[in-house]
């Protein structure tokens, strides 16, 4: 039995053994791969950064300020490079390293330091490919989109306009949460009274989903006007847009508002109701409360997306950042004043997409803990 308990235990070894090994010449290939494909990065970069800093100073830049892109992009290469040759390097010990345990902690570091080396280099060819692509054909690209003396000579005038955007996604987002929550709470109610409010939300929703932003604002800009109906005709371009963006959401937003409110438990509701309220009271003390509290992310990605779509009012007329923009454009014949704009949406809407991050890591962290 000894005997026996000694072979299974020294085949079991073997197997340990050999399984070590063939890992091992798997994390030897590829971190030789992550060397080979670092050092061709280097390479790569380093010529690029040259090709490229020789094309800033004949267009006017500094030597100084032309070579430091270049100096930062091939130190990136070079640490890379450095990080896929420990990489081998710990794939050689773990292959030589007669220790079991040891040569699987170097394997995994090998393959760890791997990964990582191949990973920069993806990103260092990416960047290194979008710098030339700002390059060829002599900066064409770079000249029409990013033309540094057109964006600040009409930079205040496109900041002055994107004001106007600001405006309307403001008054719109406030319109927009309580049109919505109304046209939720109205596509909710219970029994036969509540039949021709429900039938009235659902084809409101039905409606201006189905219809596309831009038709809703063209349609509202331009067909109201022409009514000649008191006050309505005679609002302003920005009053039109902020209506028809005010429909549009309003119809995305009380979707939102109706998954909370049905996602309550039910118990919650009976709970209020047996205590004597009543199905508005329950609404407004219990029901809404509870929905708003799991929707908020939601609701501001419908934000983010609502702050986009301001552009859209150009197509009526409103002097806003993007009509702006292409005035100084059609006038210079480039489009660096749209880059502006571009610009100004994409920091206006990234500390927006953060807080969404946020307050859903917030929402699964409470959600674990069961609260």
């Amino acid at each position: 039995m000894t005997k026996s308990l000694l072979s299974e235990t020294g085949s079991e070894t073997g197997h340990a053994t050999r399984r070590a090994r063939s890992a091992a010449r798997t994390h030897r290939t590829r971190s030789a791969l992550a060397v080979a494909a670092a050092f061709a990065t280097f390479v790569l970069v380093a010529v690029s950064a040259q090709h490229l800093g020789s094309f800033a100073v004949s267009q006017g830049v500094s030597t100084i300020a032309a070579s430091v892109p270049g100096l930062l992009a091939s130190a990136a290469a070079a640490f890379v490079l450095l990080t896929a040759a420990r990489a081998f390097a710990r794939s050689l010990r773990a292959s030589k390293s007669t220790d079991l345990h040891v040569a699987r902690a170097l394997g995994d570091e090998a393959s760890l330091g791997s990964w990582r080396a191949l990973s920069w280099t993806g990103a260092l060819l990416i960047l290194t490919a979008l710098a030339s692509f700002m390059a060829v054909n002599n900066a064409a690209v770079s000249r029409t989109f990013f033309d540094l003396a057109l964006i600040q000579s009409s930079a205040w005038k496109v900041i002055q306009a994107f004001g106007t955007n600001l405006t309307i996604f403001a008054v719109s987002a406030v319109l927009i949460l309580i049109w919505s929550l109304l046209i939720a709470i109205a596509r909710t109610l219970p029994g036969p009274a509540g039949r021709p409010l429900r039938f009235l939300a659902i084809a409101y929703g039905d409606l201006f989903r189905g219809l596309p932003a831009i038709i809703t604002i063209y349609l509202i800009g331009f067909g109201l006007p022409l009514t000649d109906l008191p006050f309505i005709s005679d609002l302003s371009s920005t009053s039109y847009a902020i209506i028809a963006l005010t429909l549009t959401y309003g119809a995305y937003t009380s979707e939102v508002y109706r998954a909370g409110i049905e996602g309550v438990h039910h118990s919650q509701i009976a709970a209020a109701r047996s205590l004597g309220l009543s199905h508005a009271k329950t609404m407004r003390y219990v029901v809404v409360p509870l929905a708003v509290r799991n929707i908020v992310p939601p609701l501001m990605n419908n934000c983010i997306s609502l702050q986009k779509d301001t552009a859209l009012v150009a197509i009526i007329g409103t002097i806003d950042a993007f009509n702006q923009s292409k005035i100084i454009a059609a006038n210079n014949f480039n489009l660096s004043a749209v880059t502006t704009v571009a610009i100004l949406f994409i920091v206006i809407t990234i500390p927006q997409a953060r807080l969404v991050d946020k307050l859903i890591d917030r929402d699964r962290r409470r959600m674990r803990a069961g609260g």
